[in-house]
C-alpha cells in the first residue's frame, strides 16, 4: 500500500512517528507533504526513509500559496498514484480534498482526514463558524474517512458533516511506558529547580501564547493566597514576558517558574503535585494524557477534549474566563485525595493509549500490524 500523510507545516509530522514506523516496518511505502521551511519534519523521518514533498501551504488560511499547494498536491497523486492520502490540520486538509476531489473517482485514491479539533466548537467565535465551518462542511463531501478526536466534534460530525464514514478515535495516542515506573530523585530535581521539598508544585506544560491561558493559573494562585503554592511552566512562547509582568505586579515572584523549553519533562511530572490547564481551545490536549500517565490529578478548563479525559474522580473544571473558578478548582483538588485522583487517571488513560489508537487505526486503515 502507499500513502500519503499531508499537514500544513512539518512539525506536525510529529504526532504520527509510531503509527508511521508501523506501516513502514510492515512493508508500506509512507510519503509526506507538507511545508517544511519554519518547521521542519523531524529527522525521524529522514531516518525512516520517507519520502518527503515540499507544499507552498501557509498556516493562515488567506495565503495565495495555499492555492498553489492544491495544485501541488493535484499533481502529486495524479504522478504516484497512493491509495491513501491522510491528511491533517484544516488548511492542509481544505488542499488535499479540493485536490482530490475528481480523483477520489478517476483513480480510486482514498481520502482520510483527522481533525485535530475543530476551530468552530460550543463557545467559538462567530468568525470561526463563519470562516472555517462552511469550509469543513464543503469539503466533508470529498472525504472518505472523517476521524475526529473528541466526542463534541464527533456528534457534530456526524449530524452536520456529508463524509462517507465519520469516526472517533481518542487522539493520536500517548506512549505510556515512557511515564511509568520512572525513576527520579525528586528531593534533588526540585533542588534543581530551586524549590523546597514542602512546597506544592503546580506544572503546565505547552507553548506560552494567548490560547495556553496561563494567566488565569498565577492570577488564580494570588486570589488563594498559599505561599507554599508554586507554579512551573514548561514551554517558550510570545506571552513570556507578559506572564513575568503579572507574576511580579501580583507579588508572586519566586513562586511562578518560567522554564522555558525542557527536554526533561517526563521527570517534571514526577515531582509536580497538580497538573494545570487552563487552554481555552483544544482537541485533545497530549500533555493531559501525560500528566494522567504520570499519576497527576488535573485542574483543566471546563472545554472540549478536556471533559473527555477527566472525570471529578481524577481532578476539577473551571470556567477558563473565570479566575475564581480556577482558584476553586484548584482549591478542590489541593483538599482532595490526590493520590487517588492520580491513580484513577493513570487507570482511565489506557483507552488513551498508543496500542488503543494503533489498533483503531488497523481497522480505519485495514491492516494488521501484529
Amino acid at each position: 500500500m502507499k500513502i500519503l500523510y499531508v499537514t500544513t507545516i512539518g512539525i506536525t509530522m510529529g504526532f504520527f512517528k509510531s503509527f508511521i514506523k508501523d506501516l513502514t516496518d510492515m512493508g508500506h511505502t509512507v510519503e509526506l507533504a507538507c511545508n517544511d521551511m519554519e518547521e521542519p519534519v523531524p529527522a525521524f523521518y529522514h531516518n525512516l526513509g520517507c519520502k518527503i514533498h515540499r507544499l507552498s501551504c501557509s498556516r493562515t488560511p488567506f495565503s495565495k500559496g495555499n492555492l498553489t499547494a492544491v495544485k501541488q498536491i493535484r499533481r502529486l497523486v495524479e504522478e504516484n498514484h497512493y491509495d491513501i492520502v491522510h491528511c491533517h490540520t484544516p488548511v492542509a486538509a481544505t488542499c488535499t480534498r479540493l485536490a482530490c476531489r475528481k480523483l477520489r473517482k478517476k483513480q480510486g485514491v482514498k481520502v482520510f482526514y483527522t481533525a485535530h479539533g475543530f476551530h468552530f466548537y460550543k463557545g467559538a467565535p462567530l468568525k470561526n463558524w463563519m470562516i472555517y465551518y462552511p469550509v469543513e462542511k464543503l469539503c466533508a463531501r470529498y472525504t472518505d474517512k472523517l476521524i475526529t478526536i473528541n466526542q463534541e466534534d464527533y456528534e457534530l460530525a456526524k449530524r452536520k458533516m456529508k463524509a462517507k464514514e465519520v469516526l472517533y478515535v481518542p487522539g493520536v495516542g500517548v506512549d505510556l511506558t515512557r511515564f511509568q515506573n520512572v525513576s527520579v530523585d525528586k528531593m534533588a530535581k526540585r533542588l534543581e529547580l530551586g524549590i523546597s521539598s514542602e512546597a506544592i508544585i503546580l506544572l503546565s506544560v505547552g507553548e506560552l501564547n494567548e490560547n495556553k491561558n496561563h494567566q488565569v493559573i498565577i492570577r488564580a494562585m494570588a486570589q488563594l493566597m498559599r505561599g507554599d503554592l508554586h507554579y512551573l511552566i514548561a514551554g517558550i512562547g510570545p506571552k513570556a514576558d507578559e506572564l513575568k509582568r503579572l507574576t511580579k505586579e501580583l507579588g508572586l515572584t519566586g513562586r511562578v517558574h518560567l522554564l522555558g523549553y525542557r527536554a526533561d519533562v517526563v521527570e517534571l511530572y514526577q515531582v509536580a503535585d497538580i497538573f494545570a490547564f487552563p487552554s481555552y481551545r483544544e482537541g485533545l490536549s497530549v500533555s493531559v494524557m501525560e500528566a494522567m500517565a504520570s499519576g497527576l490529578p488535573c485542574a483543566v478548563s471546563r472545554i472540549r477534549g478536556n471533559t473527555d479525559l477527566i472525570s471529578s474522580n481524577g481532578g476539577a473544571y473551571f470556567d477558563p474566563y473565570q479566575v475564581e473558578e480556577c482558584a476553586s478548582a484548584l482549591k478542590t483538588v489541593l483538599e482532595s485525595d490526590t493520590a487517588a485522583m492520580g491513580s484513577y487517571n493513570q487507570r482511565k488513560v489506557r483507552y488513551f493509549s498508543q496500542g488503543n489508537i494503533r489498533d483503531m487505526m488497523n481497522n480505519i486503515y485495514g491492516i494488521q500490524f501484529r
